[in-house]
């Protein structure tokens, strides 16, 4: 059966001292990467339970010899690719750029996000079918997740990736850019201390809906739109 969606989990290698930087004074540098290794594997999980897509891998950081995303990638039978250059609104725009080549729809994940649920990320692709665009809000004011019927660069251009007006300014551009999307159900991204206290199931199974997810997760509906 061929593909009729792309779904493409960001991810960087769990480098000790270079991933989840903020979490290292309460777990330490070990403990930080460990706790982002298990947030991919769930990502990754969840990723390939969505049926008639295929899934990619994008790493960055990942040694030329191979590293754990090459590990996983093999374990899960997935496309290794590796992430570009520039900052990470360029690198999205390039991965999304290339999905959409060869895809009708595609969806980008991070891997941060201990609240990915195969239903969640299968009602981002049904989104699709009816809306320009679709996002995944985090409780942060970030996204957790962003999809495309094809590509738009300039909704990763002027973004101040890292804070809480992530989200309000990709609002701002699609309707700028004339664009309908939906949004689904908020979900929490770790990368602080405290969101570890909001997430006490991070090395269980997945929930539907999580501890840090509130709401069920509903058919998507565009909460968001731009003017008829």
């Amino acid at each position: 059966m061929t593909p009729d969606g792309r779904l493409l989990v960001f991810a960087r290698e769990p480098i000790p001292g270079l991933v989840k930087t903020r979490l290292i004074p309460a777990l330490g540098a070990a403990g930080a990467a460990r706790l982002y290794r298990a947030l991919l594997e769930r990502a990754l999980n969840a990723a390939i339970g969505v049926p008639g897509v295929a899934v990619e891998l994008w790493c960055f950081g990942a040694p030329p010899g191979g590293g754990v995303c090459a590990e996983l990638a093999r374990r899960h039978g997935l496309e290794l690719r590796h992430q570009g250059a520039g900052d990470l609104g360029q690198r999205m725009a390039q991965a999304l750029g290339e999905a959409l080549a060869g895809s009708e729809r595609a969806v980008l994940i991070g891997s941060d996000c201990p609240g990915y649920h195969a239903s969640y990320l299968s009602a981002a692709f049904a989104a699709l079918g009816g809306q320009d665009a679709v996002l995944g809000p985090a409780a942060d004011g970030g996204y957790v997740l962003i999809g495309l019927r094809r590509p738009a660069p300039d909704l990763f251009v002027g973004i101040p990736w890292g804070t809480d007006a992530v989200l309000a300014g990709t609002r701002t551009v699609l309707a700028r850019l004339g664009w309908t999307w939906a949004e689904l159900p908020c979900l929490q991204d770790i990368d602080r201390p405290e969101d570890l206290a909001a997430c006490p199931d991070l090395f269980g199974p997945p929930q539907e809906p999580t501890p840090c997810s509130p709401g069920s997760i509903a058919s998507p509906s565009p909460s968001w739109s731009s003017p008829p």
